[in-house]
């Protein structure tokens, strides 16, 4: 039988919340909190909007995913996020102790792997789902952004 809530079925649920991001000028990226097959968190940067380096789509979501569990731990959690967690967020994550981090695009610049950042020894990781779709929209916004300057 074939399960419809797979990693790219949650994955386009967060790359609905960075198209929000998108539409507000905020950096696109979109994160979900997930537990069992149930979304539980929605979030998207919003560091222009809130003047807050630390709002980032996964910091969001975490404390989103927080408050509805009601505590701070985030195992048996998923997060699903259209760009690989940076440094801040990656430390985020571990003290959050999250069972599964799925992300889409790499960060070869600012990307907790290329600045190796450890995340919990039991948080699973999932890369490159919906790659090609999460880069796409960052590379518009971008692109949009330096012809706009």
């Amino acid at each position: 039988m074939i399960d419809p809530f797979d990693d790219s079925y949650f994955m386009k649920k967060a790359l609905q919340e960075a198209e929000i991001a998108y539409e507000k000028g905020e950096i696109p990226v979109g994160a979900i909190v997930v537990v069992e097959n149930r979304i539980i968190a929605r979030a998207h940067n919003l560091t222009e909007t809130l003047t807050d380096v630390t709002a980032h789509a996964e910091m969001q979501a975490i404390t989103a995913a927080s408050n509805f569990l009601g505590g701070k731990y985030l195992s048996g959690c998923t997060l699903y996020v259209t760009l690989e967690p940076c440094q801040m967020c990656a430390g985020a994550l571990y003290w959050s102790q999250i069972s599964k981090i799925v992300y889409g695009a790499t960060d070869e610049q600012r990307g907790y792997n290329a600045m190796q950042t450890k995340l919990h020894p039991k948080t699973q990781v999932v890369s490159g789902i919906l790659e090609q779709e999460a880069a796409n929209l960052m590379k518009r916004f971008f692109i949009e952004k330096r012809n706009l300057n």
